[in-house]
């Protein structure tokens, strides 16, 4: 997941945050039930204020749900176990072409045959 930097602020309204993680704000209230760990503090007329660290949870949501394609239940577990991020695909990919080519090397194979764009090396 890319990190994005947040405003120096200490709390932040809930449509900061929906701004934030491109989500509505009902969304926002959503996840405080499914996620128990998104707790923002709530004050005067039950409104709620969000610290940098329930930004950046929420953001991690979002990442897991809309990028990495999780249930909520996947989501809400993988983050109670607190596994690290998942590689990049495509760089997982890059990994594996130069693998699969030192291999080809390997067992005389000469240069391997296996076209590139330029954009991607």
């Amino acid at each position: 997941m890319a990190e994005e930097t947040l405003p120096d602020k200490r709390f932040f309204g809930i449509r900061e945050v929906a701004e934030l993680c491109d989500v509505e704000p009902h969304v926002l209230r959503y996840w405080e039930e499914e996620f128990p760990r998104l707790r923002p503090l709530r004050r005067s007329g039950n409104r709620r204020y969000y610290r940098p660290a329930d930004v950046k949870l929420a953001q991690q949501i979002r990442y897991l749900l809309r990028d990495c394609k999780y249930t909520i239940e996947g989501a809400r577990n993988r983050l109670e176990r607190g596994e690290p991020d998942p590689p990049d695909p495509v760089q997982v990919l890059h990994e594996v072409r130069d693998e699969l080519e030192g291999i080809l090397r390997q067992l005389g194979g000469g240069e391997p045959s296996i076209d590139r764009d330029e954009g991607d090396a």
